[in-house]
């Protein structure tokens, strides 16, 4: 068996624990489509809890296990005893143990060498566990004054501990996401709201089919480009010998090939919650209407590679957990009355860096990706101001280049994770990819253009 693994995995290019977790992770699809057929909502947060465990348990090992239930446990302990702060408490508690197996695993190491652990699950959980704490909190808030989210997934009664464990692990969603709400799962399993029995609900299948095929697409695509293009180079004789832009496109091939590992992952996870069921997210409003799957969505490759702002950005990558960063730290951190700004955009990105690990790669990465928003947005303000057609459009490829140009050079910090070849990399290119938005955002002090009136979607945007 061990023989069959070893050639197995050189014939991909991975490592044995990385094509164990490959395989448990594509079990997903029909342990998911299984759970279809399970009667009755006990059984089905047994069947969500043991099957969850079961995958986590041959992907990593016993101990996988026993990390999961530090968090889901501290968060539980939180909601029973002290629901007034339970949200607070499980935020520090749950990122403060996450924190921990960063430093003690340093997974990030692990990752670029071929291994892997549970401290990429045990992120996933970690969010899941903290929202399920926030919105129990939100409980006992009036409704007056909450936002559109916090109305949503606010919960009023304590789930038992097999739902908590249920949501935890269903669909093996903790391996990669999506994050989605303990409400939505609760329904789910209760075939309630969206999920009646009373309502006649879509088929999945033809939704799993092109989340498959996407995934093999993007698998394909990944094997290929990676041996052409290794992140080694960066502080190699030869790399510093090149021309300035040969090092920025090389750069930018990095940045796009890494993208579509994460995009194979995304796929199949997104096969996984959408077969269960749990991925219906209502009906489109066309004629004849179609049915959504945008809660297993995490990804939409086309709007990332061809994003037209750096704003869009988070709509389009990781999307449940840019939703989740949104809803439980950067809304929160708004005082009200009051607008939000830089502020609130870098503590969220601050919250994302520690969440991914303590790598310099990862902190720089995500200060950079606040400061390349904030300078995407000085351009769309002046793209807004003007009124003439020609000068819009240029605006628009402006901003679309800025976001190709500075996105690439600012992930390289995010795949090599050391300070040294971050600075290397970054240094190779004059540092363009941090001047230029420091620039537009000191611009955006002298060149002040009047404010256009604004239809509510641009103002959101």
């Amino acid at each position: 068996m061990d023989l069959d693994m070893e050639s197995m995995a050189s014939s991909i290019g991975v490592s044995i624990p990385v094509l164990r977790f490959l395989l448990c992770f594509v079990a997903t699809i029909p342990v998911s489509f299984l759970g279809r057929f399970i009667p009755g909502a006990f059984f089905r947060h047994v069947y969500s809890a043991f099957t969850g465990a079961c995958l986590s348990y041959l992907s990593f090992g016993f101990s996988s296990n026993l990390h999961f239930l530090v968090p889901m446990l501290l968060g539980y302990a939180a909601m029973v005893l002290y629901r007034r702060r339970c949200g607070v408490i499980t935020f520090f508690s749950g990122f403060g143990y996450l924190i921990g197996c960063h430093v003690y695993y340093m997974s990030g190491d692990a990752w670029k060498e071929g291994g892997i652990d549970a401290t990429g699950a045990l992120m996933v959980l970690t969010l899941k566990v903290i929202s399920c704490a926030i919105n129990y909190n939100d409980g006992l808030l009036k409704e007056d004054g909450l936002r559109e989210a916090q109305k949503n997934n606010r919960l009023l009664k304590l789930p038992s501990l097999i739902e908590y464990f249920g949501y935890c692990l269903c669909c093996g969603s903790h391996f990669a996401g999506p994050v989605y709400e303990m409400k939505d799962y609760l329904e789910w399993t209760e075939r309630k709201g969206i999920w009646a029995k009373s309502k006649k609900g879509p088929s999945p299948y033809g939704a799993t089919l092109r989340a498959l095929m996407q995934a093999a697409f993007c698998m394909g695509l990944y094997v290929y480009l990676a041996p052409h293009f290794p992140l080694t180079i960066f502080t190699d004789p030869i790399y510093q010998q090149w021309g300035f832009w040969k090092r920025l496109g090389y750069q930018y091939m990095c940045g796009f090939t890494a993208r579509w590992k994460y995009y194979f992952i995304w796929s199949i996870s997104e096969a996984a919650v959408i077969i269960s069921g749990l991925g219906f997210s209502g009906w489109t409003e066309s004629s004849p209407p179609k049915p959504k799957w945008d809660r297993a969505k995490n990804v939409d490759i086309l709007g990332v590679e061809l994003a037209k702002s750096s704003v869009t950005l988070p709509l389009v990558w990781n999307i449940q957990v840019s939703t989740w960063l949104r809803y439980y730290v950067y809304e929160r951190l708004i005082q009200n009355g009051k607008k939000p700004g830089f502020f609130q955009l870098l503590a969220t990105q601050t919250v994302s860096a520690v969440w991914h690990g303590l790598y310099p790669g990862y902190i720089i990465f995500f200060i950079q990706s606040a400061v390349m928003i904030a300078g995407s947005r000085v351009l769309y303000r002046w793209q807004q101001a003007t009124s003439n057609s020609l000068i819009k459009k240029m605006f628009v490829f402006m901003n679309f280049a800025y976001t190709l140009l500075v996105l690439n050079y600012s992930c390289v910090g995010f795949m090599v994770l050391s300070l040294r070849e971050t600075l290397a990399s970054y240094g190779s290119v004059y540092y363009i990819g941090t001047i230029l938005p420091i620039v537009l955002i000191l611009l955006s002090y002298i060149i002040k253009p009047a404010k256009p009136v604004r239809s509510k979607a641009r103002k959101e945007e």
